[in-house]
């Protein structure tokens, strides 16, 4: 059975369970003419990527609740392209925690020889659902309620060890003068996180340019591309230009 086989076999899942609300294991391996096993493993993965849930000899469709919380936005979606087609084969990135940051993982699907640090489970466990198995480093570390993500001196400690092609991270606002900005005071994993990466590639929706959040994470000086959506208005698209950040703002698919 190829990947490309594989992966069709659990868009077809995704789709049953959407569709009838639940599926069961029996039933979906002789539809694929596979093993039980098989199936079992693909509804492993299937919920590790937040796509549905397990149950016994079978699987069920997500509440509708958690499908409008967890389901990427458009706009998410098309950063997340735009930051994937940066990637380079074999490349050295970190994927910093975040649900912008989260949404590049499906479209490392066919990039080949990835070797993948982060600080969040889960961008960890999207990336271990994918086919092509990118090589995951963790940071490990303090854990923080609020960013849902490791912090403190043993990830610092763990990333200055490394050094990486590319920084993809987030940002709860940009001040168009400064650089980003975050309510979180523990800033400090980031700033190591951008020292150990030749590119830092900043991901965030347009509607947090301009946010005004006290405390400042990355300055522009260590920014090298800034990933939004289309809806960025002409006067903050030139100001951050002129800081000397590279900008790409990506259309968003109706």
């Amino acid at each position: 059975m190829t990947k490309r086989n594989t992966q069709q076999r659990r868009h077809n899942i995704l789709v049953q369970v959407n569709e009838l609300g639940e599926v069961a294991v029996e039933k979906l391996a002789q539809q694929f003419q596979t093993s039980e096993v098989t199936i079992r493993k693909d509804l492993t993965s299937l919920e590790k990527s937040g796509l549905l849930l397990r149950r016994y000899g079978g699987a069920i469709a997500l509440p509708k609740e958690i499908v409008s919380d967890e389901v990427d936005s458009k706009r998410k979606v098309a950063i997340a392209k735009a930051a994937a087609k940066l990637i380079k084969d074999h490349n050295r990135i970190i994927i910093d925690s975040g649900r912008t940051t989260a949404a590049m993982i499906p479209e490392l699907a066919d990039k080949r020889g990835l070797v993948v640090m982060t600080n969040a489970i889960k961008v960890a466990s999207r990336l271990l659902a994918l086919e092509n198995e990118p090589t995951l480093l963790m940071t490990g570390g303090t854990w923080d309620p609020h960013s849902e993500s490791f912090q403190g001196q043993v990830a610092e400690n763990v990333l200055c060890s490394y050094d990486f092609d590319q920084l993809f991270i987030g940002a709860d606002g940009i001040d168009v003068k400064r650089g980003t900005t975050t309510f979180n005071e523990l800033v400090g994993l980031s700033q190591v996180m951008a020292k150990a990466a030749r590119e830092v590639i900043v991901m965030v929706e347009s509607d947090k340019i301009g946010r005004k959040i006290p405390n400042l994470e990355l300055p522009w000086k260590i920014v090298t591309t800034l990933i939004t959506d289309d809806g960025l208005a002409d006067d903050k698209r030139k100001a951050i230009e002129a800081c000397g950040v590279k900008l790409i703002c990506a259309e968003i698919i109706q």
